[in-house]
């Protein structure tokens, strides 16, 4: 019979084995793992971003009468083409647009919409209007469980950040992680118990011990290969997305065959006193997806790579007495790599025929989804978006 002090222990091995990178011992080693899967990472831009300040129609007379205190000067502008420019903090994303490499789908979002950070951004995570059809399964989820043949010990998803994995990502039968950063993968071996399991144990604290030990192992593995790597030469800003995002880079160079990542940046939600803080907010963005592609390219693995990047809603047209902006409708989707169709997508919506005083919708959310899920993933979009919508040119 087990001692008090074995229980425990093998109970906080249990416990604990969820936690453990385990889907690395089959990405280290996993000769099946097909190198030109085709990847999505996703960007999540949290609070609702002012597109108007972020893709610019510079050359209409009524934004500098709508953005009093936060008009962008137009010598400052990026210029896209003769009317629509960007933020002058995204130069790096000029860069991408430049070279082909950034699509600018303007006008996304959907109708009746909610000004509700919650709400919308449930909206977006299941790809579905009705709250009561938000049962906590979301889009890509719901993709996942779509993947023939299905392989339930790799990762479908994986979430880079400190907050609970997105509803997006959640399905019945999916199988997302998270990793909160890189240091969850650098795991070192404290007690000697994972050397002591037999492969052919059939105990469940055997089983444990041989989950731990492969844990261990993968994540050594991880380590050793993360370190003996050669370096692109792409410097990455000191930011936290640009933090998240060479992790996943990290991952997507160490292999394996998880198709879908994850990650967020908050702080859009600029009531007061936008200016500053909103372009150091695009500035980090910006920054960070160019140094991701660059990094990527560099390890011969852009092209198999999208990053999508939306935010749940826009602002209003009309600035605030604060100097900032509130809630709106429409705002700029961003699509990033050698495979997106670069430039802009759509027109900018009109600054004078307006919904209630916001930027009307011109296109569906889910358009740009079903033409990922089909075009890119390979995926019948119409289960996993419960409809059929009409698909964009955004990828070859």
């Amino acid at each position: 019979m087990p001692t008090r002090r074995q229980f425990l222990h093998q109970s906080a091995l249990i416990s604990l084995a969820p936690l453990l990178p385990a889907f690395l011992s089959r990405s280290v080693t996993a000769a099946d793992a097909k190198k030109d899967d085709r990847v999505l990472v996703v960007v999540q831009l949290d609070g609702g971003n002012d597109g108007l300040n972020t893709v610019i129609p510079y050359a209409d007379e009524n934004y500098a009468r709508v953005r009093r205190e936060l008009r962008i000067k137009t010598d400052e502008i990026i210029k896209l083409d003769d009317s629509i420019g960007l933020n002058p903090a995204m130069k790096a994303a000029a860069d991408l647009f430049n070279d082909n490499r950034l699509s600018i789908v303007q006008g996304v979002g959907y109708p009746n919409p909610n000004r509700s950070h919650f709400e919308s951004m449930a909206i977006w995570h299941h790809a579905r209007l009705a709250a009561d059809d938000h049962d906590g399964n979301g889009w890509l989820g719901r993709a996942a469980e779509l993947w023939q043949p299905r392989n339930t010990s790799t990762a479908d998803s994986i979430y880079v950040g400190s907050d609970p994995v997105p509803v997006a990502l959640r399905g019945r039968r999916a199988n997302p992680i998270s990793l909160q950063n890189e240091a969850d993968l650098k795991l070192t071996v404290a007690d000697p118990i994972a050397s002591r399991a037999t492969p052919d144990s059939p105990d469940l604290a055997a089983f444990v011990q041989r989950s731990v030990a492969q844990s261990f192992d993968a994540a050594r593995q991880f380590r050793e290969s993360n370190e003996a790597r050669t370096a692109s030469g792409e410097n990455y800003p000191g930011t936290k997305l640009a933090e998240k995002l060479q992790l996943v880079s990290k991952l997507l160079q160490l292999g394996g065959s998880t198709r879908i990542y994850y990650v967020s940046q908050s702080g859009y939600d600029t009531h007061a006193a936008q200016l500053y803080p909103h372009a150091q907010l695009l500035r980090e963005f910006a920054g960070a997806l160019k140094a991701f592609l660059n990094d990527l390219k560099a390890a011969g693995l852009d092209e198999r790579v999208v990053v999508l990047a939306f935010s749940e809603f826009g602002r209003r047209v009309e600035e605030n007495g604060s100097a900032g902006t509130d809630h709106g409708v429409a705002g700029p989707v961003f699509l990033a790599g050698p495979r997106v169709r670069g430039g802009l997508v759509g027109q900018h919506p009109s600054l004078t025929d307006l919904d209630q005083g916001d930027l009307k919708m011109a296109i569906d959310f889910r358009q740009i989804y079903a033409t990922l899920l089909e075009r890119w993933l390979d995926i019948d979009s119409r289960q996993s978006l419960n409809g059929s919508f009409a698909q964009l040119s955004l990828v070859s």
